[in-house]
């Protein structure tokens, strides 16, 4: 009786070790393809951001609240001919601050007629603009400003804080108008990163004028980014659980097998 006993015991033990082990064996190369996936992702994210884009501090308050001074933003690299009305440019150009970036809002293209003010609202192309990013409170007419025709090939901008911006109105008397050549632009900021307030919102008061810029890659980025670092925490988190799990499973067959014996 105790040899027959012995002899079907230890071909279930022999059989249960096997499936352990081919399910160990097949949950660590999972384990191990979901680390090199999201290292991929993760790296792959970083490596198309720093393509992408550019990060500057903003020094000034002059585009306060959008962005305000010491804020750190991220700026997509774009052509200058990419540029729509409503978007937050960096660009340079030496009659205004010699060898500094600047930031501010485009609110007029080339053929465009601006002036300041009707009923208290920038005014473009006869059409009066909605600009929720101003300040609370505040009025576009503190800007008061003749209409200006911007030559092709160039923008007029402005700061959101239009009291204290020095910005298209400030080198109205210039050959240019205060308008910027497009070729001036650098790149358009997406986000502000530090302190973080996320992507810009979308100008929607210059719709009726033309299409506004399309969003850039950085929501898709921040999606591989987080996708990556999930994998790679899963992946590396499934040898310490299946070892554990190994352990608390052996402790548990084992006074079974003592009490079939």
């Amino acid at each position: 009786m105790s040899g027959e006993s012995t002899t079907r015991t230890a071909p279930r033990s022999g059989g249960t070790g096997t499936a352990q082990a081919g399910g160990s064996r097949l949950g660590q190369r999972l384990s191990g393809a979901a680390v090199a996936l999201g290292l991929v992702l993760f790296l792959g994210g970083f490596a198309w951001a720093a393509v992408s884009y550019r990060p500057y501090t903003v020094p000034t308050s002059s585009m306060t609240p959008t962005i305000d001074a010491g804020d750190r933003v991220l700026a997509q690299r774009v052509h200058g001919d990419d540029i729509r009305r409503g978007d937050v440019v960096v660009f340079e150009d030496k009659t205004w601050v010699t060898n500094s970036k600047v930031v501010k809002r485009v609110v007029a293209v080339g053929g465009d007629t601006v002036s300041c003010c009707t009923n208290g609202k920038l005014t473009v192309n006869g059409k009066q603009i909605d600009e929720p990013y101003l300040p609370k409170g505040s009025l576009a007419e503190i800007t008061n400003f003749p209409t200006v025709t911007v030559p092709q090939g160039r923008l007029f901008l402005l700061g959101d804080e239009r009291q204290g911006s020095l910005d298209s109105t400030a080198h109205l008397t210039d050959a240019a108008k205060g308008t910027v050549s497009r070729d001036a632009v650098s790149a358009r900021v997406d986000a502000v990163v530090w302190p973080w307030k996320g992507m810009l919102k979308r100008p929607t008061g210059f719709e009726a004028l033309g299409a506004l810029s399309q969003p850039g890659p950085l929501g898709s980025i921040e999606l591989l980014i987080g996708a990556g670092a999930v994998l790679v925490l899963g992946g590396g988190a499934y040898g310490p659980i299946a070892k554990r799990t190994g352990r608390s499973r052996a402790r548990t067959v084992a006074p079974e097998a003592a009490g079939a014996r």
